[in-house]
């Protein structure tokens, strides 16, 4: 059967000297991985460029179900960006999210509200001319939603605890001990509130900046098991001192 569907690149690693193996967040299948052959001829440095990190592109390929490995016939970009691979910053966010939603999504079936959320966040951030230090926050706490594990606001009250693996808060501490106590619940709090044309408006150093992260992190190990360290982390840490 074949298929055209756009795809979000989230990770490409050599296989062979002319192949790479790429996955994808596709908008038809969830994800999917390809096999992909890189020519020998000036066409091959523009194919690279198809894959790398949160490139979005279209691809037509013969769906095999049982196959592990598509094969790619045809693919083009089909948002092209103007400034994340050319603004340091942008770009280390990007590569951060990109491994991020590798490990995020990894059993992640067709969600297309999810998909268009990556692809429509993806163009603010490349349309942003300033104050997006906080976007990987605001991008990782909103994708809780798609991901089943959103924190529930409803009930919050100032001194409140936040129960990470119940995602909700609550006034006494739980008897487990994957809790927040009240000051760093409030941040929970506060994170939820932001969003990317408001967020500037929540100043915070980069010591608040990485501990939001830090708890951002530990909340999505709690709710996917198997979610590795990020390598990409260490640099994103660096950014916006």
């Amino acid at each position: 059967m074949q298929i055209k569907t756009r795809a979000i690149v989230l990770n490409a690693i050599k296989y062979g000297e002319s192949q790479r193996v790429v996955d994808f967040l596709t908008e038809q299948f969830g994800r999917l991985s390809f096999i992909c052959r890189l020519p020998k001829s000036a066409r091959s440095r523009l194919r690279k460029s198809f894959f790398q990190p949160m490139t979005v592109v279209e691809i037509t390929f013969d769906y095999r179900q049982r196959s592990r490995l598509q094969h790619i016939k045809e693919e083009t970009i089909v948002m092209p960006f103007a400034s994340i691979p050319f603004d340091p910053y942008k770009l280390s966010i990007s590569l951060f999210l990109a491994e991020f939603l590798y490990h995020a999504t990894r059993s992640e079936q067709a969600d297309l509200p999810l998909f268009n959320y990556v692809t429509t966040s993806l163009a603010w951030l490349d349309g942003a001319q300033r104050s997006f230090s906080n976007f990987h926050l605001v991008f990782m706490m909103r994708l809780t939603r798609f991901l089943g594990f959103y924190p529930n606001l409803d009930d919050y009250c100032e001194g409140d605890f936040f129960d990470l693996r119940n995602s909700n808060f609550t006034p006494e501490a739980p008897l487990h001990a994957d809790f927040l106590r009240p000051d760093e619940a409030a941040k929970i709090c506060l994170l939820m509130r932001m969003n990317y044309e408001t967020m500037h408006l929540f100043a915070m150093s980069r010591i608040e900046r990485n501990r939001c992260l830090e708890l951002i992190i530990t909340y999505y190990r709690l709710h996917l098991p198997a979610f590795p360290e990020l390598k990409s982390l260490s640099v994103l840490r660096e950014l916006f001192s």
